[in-house]
């Protein structure tokens, strides 16, 4: 099940407000603050693409039949 729109946009609000909060910490703050930013944001990402993977590996299995490879036929 793909994500749905309101929250790839929720994501995508988090990771803007989050990337203006590390410009500003870059300046400011100790680089502990800047890393668990930069820490966040990564996660976040993790979030999106997990979430897509999820779902190529829904469809693989979906198509498989019962004993069938699902990377194709193998010629060995």
């Amino acid at each position: 099940m793909a994500l749905s729109k309101t929250v790839i946009d929720s994501l995508d609000d988090a990771k803007a407000a989050l990337r203006n909060a590390l410009a500003y910490a870059a300046r400011t703050e100790h680089p502990m603050v800047c890393e668990s930013i930069a820490k966040i944001l990564s996660s976040i990402d993790t979030i999106e693409a997990s979430a897509c993977l999820m779902d190529a590996l829904d469809n693989v299995k979906s198509k498989k039949e019962d004993g069938e490879n699902p990377f194709g036929k193998l010629d060995f």
